[in-house]
């Protein structure tokens, strides 16, 4: 199991669950069946989905996309994040193509990291999420206090 990753409370032993009888009726979901994605920890797109959706992930993403950065330069950008998180989040998205490290033959040892092709892709994607989110805060920020309201008074 990676680093930072639970084990799914569904899965503990990472195998799959005892048979559960079907419901009596399924919606039709068409092509955006929420049930396409397998649920096992096991899972491939559920892994990758895991990588890119993580915080320390989305961050490196967008400041790469900008421009060719230090490790140093990352961990100055990003607030929060200790020099084993910076590492652990470059390793696995270099790992998973999406960002390119360079190490340059200098005392002391340069290492750059950029997006790679398919990483510039997927901060089309982020965008996209980015852009949502900043046209819907103000009525989440609202939905929240409306909850947190209700929840005040069934105390």
């Amino acid at each position: 199991m990676e680093e930072g990753t639970l084990k799914s409370p569904r899965h503990p032993t990472g195998t799959a669950p005892a048979p559960v009888a079907a419901p009596a009726a399924r919606c039709d979901y068409g092509d955006a069946d929420p049930f396409q994605w397998d649920t096992r920890e096991d899972c491939e797109v559920r892994q990758i989905l895991d990588r890119i959706g993580d915080k320390w992930s989305l961050l490196v993403i967008a400041l790469l996309d900008v421009s060719t950065l230090r490790f140093t330069e990352l961990r100055r950008e990003i607030d929060g994040i200790s020099q084993r998180m910076l590492t652990v989040t470059v390793r696995q998205l270099e790992r998973d193509g999406l960002v390119k490290r360079t190490v340059h033959p200098v005392v002391p040892p340069r290492v750059e990291y950029q997006l790679t092709p398919m990483g510039r892709t997927l901060h089309t994607t982020i965008n996209a999420l980015v852009v949502w989110t900043e046209e819907h805060q103000n009525q989440i920020a609202a939905a929240r206090e409306e909850y947190d309201r209700r929840a005040a008074t069934a105390l």
